[in-house]
């Protein structure tokens, strides 16, 4: 009865007419992304040696890392490898693992908010047996641009080397959410960007891992640097809420 009741309180919270729309809207979605990336063509790709060498020289499995708002291509351009990513367990969350599992993708159900803590665990899990791992530095709300700590645990506890990945694109949408989320427009010419991995020992305590998550950050922002630099100029990934506030670069809320 413990156990049945358990189960139930995991499932997303469903409305009536979800069932359906979850037998159609993911693959639909999976399939429109699919052909929208597929028009795409990839023009130059950075540092590949960085990422065959963190592969050559990891125990288990490696952590593919990116900023949330430079998702999307991703959702293509490793969709064959079949990347473990953690999903939350939202109504939301449901829809997105689906599709996520159309485009090739592996999940694993949990958020900060509800069931963190064993999502973490199955990550740590499957990453350990070699599968490869997929985070996203500041999601899923920010603030953007902020590397949390999250990935630089996941990397202590796998012994798994995190690999930064970024790309850019000539011509793409810059939606008005929190982090300016970008989609490449069809037919847009795309840059890739692998930047140097970062190893983070088992002994690494808390004063450390703050310095890996700062390393993970500058490392993270660099590669946003050079994908954009490589089409002239830089996008926006701030959502402007106030007067004064940037659309990038540092800034400091008024006290």
């Amino acid at each position: 009865m413990k156990s049945e009741s358990k189960k139930t309180s995991e499932r997303p919270p469903l409305r009536w007419y979800d069932p359906i729309l979850l037998r159609i809207f993911p693959p639909v979605v999976a399939l429109l992304v699919k052909l929208l990336m597929l028009s795409c063509r990839v023009i130059k790709v950075e540092g590949k040696e960085r990422e065959t060498d963190a592969i050559a020289r990891s125990e288990g499995g490696v952590i593919y890392v990116t900023w949330h708002q430079r998702m999307p291509y991703h959702f293509h351009y490793f969709g064959s490898r079949h990347v473990t990513v953690m999903i939350s367990r939202s109504r939301d969350g449901e829809y997105v693992a689906r599709m996520a599992r159309w485009l090739g993708f592996r999940n694993v159900r949990g958020s900060s908010t509800r069931g963190g803590l064993s999502a973490i665990k199955e990550l740590i899990e499957r990453i350990r047996q070699g599968e490869i791992g997929g985070m996203l530095a500041d999601g899923p709300k920010g603030p953007a641009r902020v590397a949390k700590k999250g990935a630089v645990v996941l990397a202590r506890e796998t012994r798994s080397p995190l690999i930064p990945i970024l790309w850019s694109a000539d011509r793409c949408w810059v939606l008005n959410s929190w982090d300016r989320y970008m989609i490449p427009k069809p037919f847009a010419r795309i840059v890739f960007y692998y930047g140097e991995a970062i190893h983070v020992p088992r002994s690494a305590g808390r004063d450390e891992l703050e310095s890996y998550r700062a390393l993970l950050q500058d490392r993270l922002n660099a590669g946003t640097s050079w994908c954009d630099a490589h089409f002239g100029e830089e996008r926006p990934w701030r959502k402007v809420k106030q007067d004064g506030m940037p659309e990038f670069g540092p800034w400091e809320p008024p006290t």
